[in-house]
């Protein structure tokens, strides 16, 4: 080892503080591995201990190794993060410090990242203002799976991964999976190179073909590392506790409410009853009971059901799948609340007054018994006189409870508007698939009154249960919608005033401000370009331990407390209400839980952007099945959203597509602030919400995307 001015021999630890103080002094001129061994004093019996250092602070991000020499990242810029997207020609990296936007990187500064990596990134000129860099090293490789397909390149097995690179990358060795020409396969990166066309893969594991949807659904599942089996300890602890007659003891120290009208309404073919209603007409207002499935009861803390169930974070939904959180056994099972059976559940239990505002509110461990398994659809009918017979029979219990059911959601959508929440529209698709599981149709999928009747019921419970947990200074999982950034205000309101509508006072926003901005615009050729553009400059909502309120819905106190089944922040505050039911001790409560509302609400937020995604890609997938046996007819649709390579156009059943700018005449096209895409020169401009005719000219199961081609007037056989 190198001597030390005292004699002695110099740490690894020693070397690596002379090497942070030396390129400290240095400043932002790099050194050479020499001139740094010089500069350290570095002897021969020491050099093993000073590579060891040198090693060490390249792998941690806090010195780099330019084209020079080593310079101090913080000195540079340098900054570590971690990849999170990938596509074809780009991605994105997560600064680690707190609250730094993600930064966009060119597919030529990518090194050969991948998603998950830990890198150290450099900043480079921006072109749009936003954050972009550079990856200078990877600091932690992650392992790495992509999903793709087979394609034949010259004879030659390839695969092509669906993100990441435009080149088919080498398959290593077929093992003992067999795979074809066409097939939607799972890759593992085995050896990479210093750009991603360089990286080269085995196959792990064959979907099927790949022009099938359903295939598809399963590799973007996969991808996403969601699990469609339960281990067999967590099906063996359900399926004990589902076969398990209800305890005398829970009948004992409940409340009974088995001989109160309570019924559910849900979809036709909804398995897992989760939420129940009751209501009664009261002097000054409305008892209302919203009874949630006591889930907490069955699932409790650390057991093999509880770790896998936050692992899930949420059941997932899609085409005529469902990724359960829970196992049936408890969801389908026990836990849901299905008529003419005893189920054990949580009830919030509130009185409103004459406008719907929550006066008091009790929550109680409860036994109920459903009367009915209410559906959307048989409710609106009876809703609107016409209902038959047989379906006025089936509802005779609980049909009086209809009529106040319906006028208290009148009486919230009243209070909703007063407070000033604007309302957005967002489509949402229904897919029809036929026995082999294809998608033969796509419809918008249609709201009635009893779906909206369900929500304001769930709302209330739900802000009562954070209510309680401020009010009472309890640990929680709210759930949180920030307001806007200032920098998405700033552009709403640059967007709002080229369009020539009024902005309102933008200096501290409120929800009111948005609501004017839509009422004003509503009926008119504005409002889906505003809908748009107040829908984009809104925050992502989340959950957290800290109340912040919820902006879009115009609450101070919002959780979500009426999906247990289906969603673990809603079992999570479960848990820590029935704790302070059973002893109210805040304090008791907050050492308990403290650590634990963290954890969930993180674990939760995550989750549910990973249930969104899926969700989203494989019902894409779906989309594009059914345009594929529709290719060359021709639809009306509107604008409805606009890139640098052209726009997106929707079809009144939900399905989008992309009008290339390559599909448009010869002309300098431009983004003009997505608001439009237009001649840079000319006037032609296509605008969002604008009507457009289109053709639907090609379609990619695999990948979801579905291409349009715009048809003038006069010219559909084009």
């Amino acid at each position: 080892m190198a001597n030390t001015p005292f004699g002695g021999t110099e740490s690894v630890e020693g070397y690596r503080s002379k090497i942070i103080t030396i390129l400290k002094k240095n400043g932002r001129s790099p050194l050479s591995d020499r001139e740094l061994a010089t500069k350290c004093r570095t002897n021969r019996g020491g050099a093993a201990n000073f590579r060891k250092a040198v090693d060490a602070l390249c792998h941690e991000g806090i010195i780099c190794e330019r084209r020079r020499g080593y310079v101090l990242s913080s000195l540079m810029g340098y900054f570590p993060a971690t990849i999170v997207r990938l596509s074809r020609t780009f991605g994105f990296a997560r600064p680690e410090e707190e609250g730094a936007q993600d930064v966009f990187i060119p597919g030529k500064f990518l090194q050969g990242a991948m998603v998950k990596d830990r890198v150290l990134i450099g900043n480079i000129p921006s072109r749009s203002g936003k954050p972009e860099g550079e990856v200078l090293a990877i600091l932690d490789q992650a392992d790495s799976r992509l999903a793709g397909v087979i394609i034949d390149e010259n004879g030659k097995l390839m695969f092509r991964a669906d993100t990441m690179s435009k080149t088919p990358l080498q398959i290593q060795r077929k093992d003992s999976v067999i795979y074809h020409e066409g097939e939607k396969v799972l890759a593992e990166v085995v050896s990479r190179g210093q750009r991603h066309a360089e990286h080269r893969v085995k196959i792990v594991f064959s979907f099927g073909i790949a022009t099938r949807a359903s295939v598809c659904a399963e590799s973007i599942v996969a991808i996403h590392g969601v699990e469609t089996q339960f281990p067999e300890e967590v099906l063996k602890q359900a399926e004990k506790l589902a076969n398990a007659p209800i305890p005398e003891e829970e009948y004992q120290k409940r409340l009974d409410l088995r001989d109160t009208p309570i019924f559910t309404i849900d979809s036709a073919h909804s398995k897992d009853l989760d939420d129940a209603v009751s209501i009664e007409k009261t002097a000054n207002g409305f008892k209302l009971g919203v009874h949630i499935a006591d889930v907490s009861h069955y699932v409790q803390p650390k057991t093999p059901l509880d770790v896998e169930a936050l692992n899930r974070g949420t059941s997932i939904y899609y085409a005529n799948r469902v990724i359960p959180m829970l196992p049936e056994a408890l969801s389908n099972g026990i836990c849901s609340l299905n008529p003419q059976e005893d189920r054990l559940a949580f009830s919030a239990l509130m009185e409103l007054d004459e406008n719907g505002e929550i006066v008091k509110y009790d929550f109680r461990k409860t036994v109920i018994r459903s009367a009915v398994k209410g559906v959307y659809s048989e409710v609106n009918e009876i809703l609107a006189g016409t209902a038959a017979p047989e379906l006025l029979e089936k509802y005779k219990e609980v049909r009086h409870m209809i009529p106040l059911m319906d006028e208290l959601c009148d009486v919230r959508l009243r209070e909703r508007k007063l407070r000033g929440a604007p309302e957005l529209e967002t489509a949402e698709g229904k897919l029809i698939l036929n026995e082999e599981g294809v998608c033969v149709d796509v419809k918008a999928a249609e709201r009635g009154k009893s779906e909206c009747i369900i929500e304001e019921m769930m709302l209330l419970a739900n802000e009562a249960a954070a209510k309680m947990a401020r009010e009472k200074n309890l640990p929680f999982v709210y759930r949180i919608h920030d307001k806007p950034s200032p920098e998405k205000i700033e552009n709403l309101e640059k967007i709002l005033l080229r369009l020539g509508v009024e902005v309102p006072v933008f200096t501290n926003i409120q929800p009111r401000h948005l609501a004017q901005i839509l009422d004003g615009a509503r009926g008119t050729d504005l409002y889906p370009v505003l809908n748009v553009m107040v829908l984009r400059s809104m925050a992502k909502a989340a959950y957290a331990a800290e109340p912040i309120g919820h902006f879009g819905l115009a609450l101070k106190d919002y959780a979500h407390f009426t999906s247990p089944i289906r969603r673990y922040p809603d079992l999570a505050i479960h848990r820590i209400l029935s704790s302070y039911c059973e002893t109210p001790d805040a304090g008791a409560i907050d050492q308990r839980y403290a650590a634990f509302v963290e954890q969930a609400s993180t674990q939760s937020s995550e989750t549910e952007v990973r249930a969104i995604t899926i969700e989203r890609d494989c019902d894409d997938c779906y989309k594009a099945e059914y345009m594929q046996q529709h290719l060359g007819e021709v639809y009306d649709g509107i604008v409805a959203g606009v890139t640098d390579f052209g726009f997106y156009v929707a079809l009144p059943n939900t399905v989008e597509g992309l009008v290339h700018v390559a599909s448009l005449p010869e002309s300098d096209w431009i983004n003009d602030d997505s608001i439009a895409f237009r001649e840079e020169q000319g006037t032609t401009s296509y605008r969002l919400g604008d009507t457009v005719r289109v053709q639907c000219t090609k379609v990619d199961i695999n990948s979801g995307n579905v291409d349009f081609a715009l048809i003038e007037e006069g010219n559909e056989s084009a």
